[in-house]
């Protein structure tokens, strides 16, 4: 395995450069405030607001772990270096914590593995809402109810909602990730396929501790830079984290009324609607047009009502103003009407698999039932390379299933619609193994 290569010797390097440009900028004994919150975008903010980054070498790393992908690696860290101090965080934080980076090729191998195969909806649920985790669910919602539920008063967010994510991220505290923040974020902005976006959360992790936050060796997580209980990105702690506990530090690794704070409200921020359930399952009516089966397709619960949509027991729908129906596994699973608050959830992971798991445990911990309509599970899962092969066949047939990458995305979606019509299927979207045979034939 390869070897992380230690920076110890960068701290004669940084130390001289951070005091000579703090010297000449006379600015950096005062660190610049974060920016105060604005709306999130359609994407994860990649950074917290801070002035225009400084030119930094873009080097061409060697393969990991060789003398010049370290020497590279050292240069980079000298010139974030000046960037940090530009943006106001102190000369001895910088000197600190780039000082001890360290380069991580496990890191950059992580970044650029891409699985080949994709888990089916049903297969990813029977992991993320296994009974297991439903029992620690509701174990730990009774233990911490008092902070919880304080959240949930305070942000109008379930404090079953904040429990389930918190059994998402990291198994209820269990596994916050053994990767160094510093490390991860100064690796992948370096060498990783987004080094802008890592550049902007590793210059967000130094405020984090330039503010007091937290101690840059207690700043661990994930690969990718997410911390803590509930995986925060540094630029979404920084504007986001919250002090329920009074103690004057946002501690999302050790203070579970600050977790549970924060959670809620960063899903606040991002559009929960308190008193309006995440979605429910519901019965399509024959005929019905699975091409309108998208999160793009919205209108009111009312109005799905009146071409036929019931829910799952025949009862009337839920008041949602604008309201979406997904089907995960096509026309043979599961129809669900999903609304504002199932756009929250895919704010913290912009996967549909991952809100439907935190609406459904959720759903567990508070004494409910799962879905009713059973998985297609005589289904087999498409590999990335079999996902490529159809959409380029359906390019040659001219359907168009836009670029040909692995990744069923909506002009995929859209493709396999386009060739069921053709074959008087239902035009559900949902590429199977027998459709991709089927345009392999002569």
């Amino acid at each position: 395995m390869a070897r992380a290569v230690t920076m110890g010797a960068m701290r004669s390097l940084l130390l001289p450069t951070a005091i000579g440009l703090a010297v000449l900028a006379g600015c950096a004994s005062q660190p610049t405030p974060p920016a105060a919150p604005a709306p999130i975008p359609a994407t994860p903010p990649p950074a917290a607001a801070t002035p225009a980054p400084l030119p930094a070498p873009e080097p061409e790393p060697a393969a990991s772990g060789t003398a010049d992908t370290i020497a590279g690696f050292h240069a980079w860290l000298e010139a974030f270096a000046r960037e940090a101090l530009a943006a106001g965080i102190h000369t001895q934080t910088v000197d600190a914590m780039l000082a001890r980076a360290q380069w991580q090729p496990r890191v950059v191998e992580l970044d650029r593995a891409q699985p080949e195969f994709t888990r089916t909806p049903w297969a990813y649920l029977d992991s993320a809402v296994s009974p297991q985790r439903v029992a620690q669910g509701r174990e730990q919602r009774r233990l911490h109810a008092a902070a919880l539920e304080a959240a949930e008063q305070r942000y109008g967010v379930p404090a079953s909602i904040i429990t389930a994510i918190w059994g998402m991220e990291s198994n209820y505290g269990r596994n916050f990730g053994s990767f160094s923040t510093i490390d991860a974020l100064a690796t992948l902005a370096y060498d990783g396929r987004r080094r802008d976006w890592a550049r902007g959360e590793l210059l967000a992790t130094l405020r984090i501790v330039d503010q007091g936050d937290m101690a840059a060796d207690a700043l661990v997580g994930s690969w990718a830079g997410a911390m803590g209980h509930t995986q925060f990105l540094p630029s979404v702690f920084l504007r986001f984290a919250v002090d329920a506990d009074g103690d004057g530090r946002r501690d999302i690794w050790g203070s579970v009324p600050d977790v549970a704070a924060s959670t809620a409200n960063f899903l606040a921020h991002s559009g929960w609607k308190s008193g309006q359930p995440w979605g429910v399952e519901v019965r399509l009516p024959p005929g019905f047009d699975y091409a309108r089966a998208e999160l793009g397709v919205r209108q009111t619960s009312d109005a799905w009502a009146a071409e036929g949509v019931r829910g799952i027991d025949g009862a009337a729908l839920p008041q949602l103003p604008d309201a979406s129906i997904l089907t995960p596994a096509g026309a043979r699973g599961p129809a669900i009407l999903v609304g504002p608050n199932f756009r929250a959830l895919l704010r913290y992971n912009n996967s549909v698999n991952y809100a439907l798991a935190v609406g459904l445990l959720a759903r567990r911990i508070d004494g409910g039932a799962g879905l009713s309509t059973p998985w297609p599970r005589d289904l087999q899962p498409l590999s990335r390379s079999d996902v490529k092969t159809l959409q380029e066949l359906l390019n040659a047939r001219g359907l168009d299933a836009g670029t040909p990458d692995g990744v069923a995305g909506p002009a995929t979606r859209a493709g396999v619609r386009r060739y069921q019509q053709s074959l008087g299927l239902p035009a559900d979207g949902y590429a199977t193994r027998e459709l991709l045979q089927q345009l392999q034939e002569p």
